[in-house]
């Protein structure tokens, strides 16, 4: 295993074991809201401060990119290398005990992805990855599903819950990927829903609107499971406009069609 992947694998079994400790004490803790419907507790805070705690044992020179602590850049340092954090992906269903959530972290080299780590505290389930290197599940090896075509597919995908401008875009490419598959599952992780699509848990996902730490570390387990991460305009631009599309090669190109008749140019972007 690479030494960064090494330290992004501890890191992460490292915060889910502050998470879990939490799981049967929710009603004790302090919850605040940082805007509609999205919420941040002292279980998000405290495991991102480990995280960060690990990575600055072995890597005290490199940039940090984290959800609640925003990116901290170390003044007079020059490092080409970045960490990508997102230390509970599904906190509302953490703090209502569904057990959907997980550590998210993804290191970036020159502003390419490099390294990804997705633990799943629940299940015990490290997700890794290192580009050129494959992608791992526990050490087994992933590749993604081989499903061709929308019919039979299963998918995921996230529902708009704070920002609803685009709902109406949301809810077309819903309905025909509804009308068009076996199903449409949203469990309220993206980390965790992309995980599954590098494993073949489901065949494809698609997303709008969402953030950097959500998407970096699955993007990267995809790519090296055999699939293919776009934005929503067919390029690699999804971790700036925050639109996702996911699946092996075949499967993309049914869902890139989709995508093009349901949402309108202007929100492809």
């Amino acid at each position: 295993m690479h030494p960064l992947l090494n330290i992004a694998t501890l890191a992460a079994r490292s915060a889910g074991g502050n998470i879990m400790h939490h799981l049967d004490r929710i009603d004790q803790l302090n919850i605040e809201q940082k805007g509609k419907n999205d919420y941040v507790s002292e279980v998000d805070k405290e495991a991102e401060n480990t995280i960060i705690q690990t990575i600055r044992k072995y890597y005290p020179d490199h940039h940090i990119l984290a959800e609640e602590s925003g990116k901290l850049t170390l003044k007079n340092k020059k490092s080409d290398i970045e960490w990508i954090i997102d230390p509970l992906d599904g906190t509302t269903n953490f703090l209502h005990q569904f057990p959907q959530f997980c550590v998210s972290i993804a290191v970036r080299e020159k502003g390419k992805l490099q390294h990804a780590a997705i633990f799943d505290p629940v299940r015990d389930e490290m997700f890794s990855a290192t580009r050129g290197g494959g992608a791992f599940l526990n050490n087994r090896r992933l590749r993604i599903s081989q499903q061709k075509t929308l019919t039979n597919s299963l998918l995921a995908t996230g529902f708009p819950y704070h920002d609803f401008s685009y709902i109406d875009s949301y809810m077309a490419s819903l309905k025909e990927f509804m009308l068009t598959t076996a199903g449409v599952r949203r469990a309220g992780s993206a980390a965790l829903d992309l995980a599954y699509v590098a494993c073949g848990r489901v065949d494809g996902f698609w997303e709008f609107n969402l953030k950097q730490w959500d998407m970096a570390a699955g993007a990267l387990l995809i790519q090296e499971a055999g699939g293919l991460v776009t934005d929503f305009k067919g390029g690699e631009n999804y971790l700036q406009s925050g639109n996702i599309l996911a699946a092996n090669p075949k499967l993309y190109k049914e869902m890139a069609q989709v995508i093009s008749r349901t949402v309108p140019v202007e929100l492809r972007n």
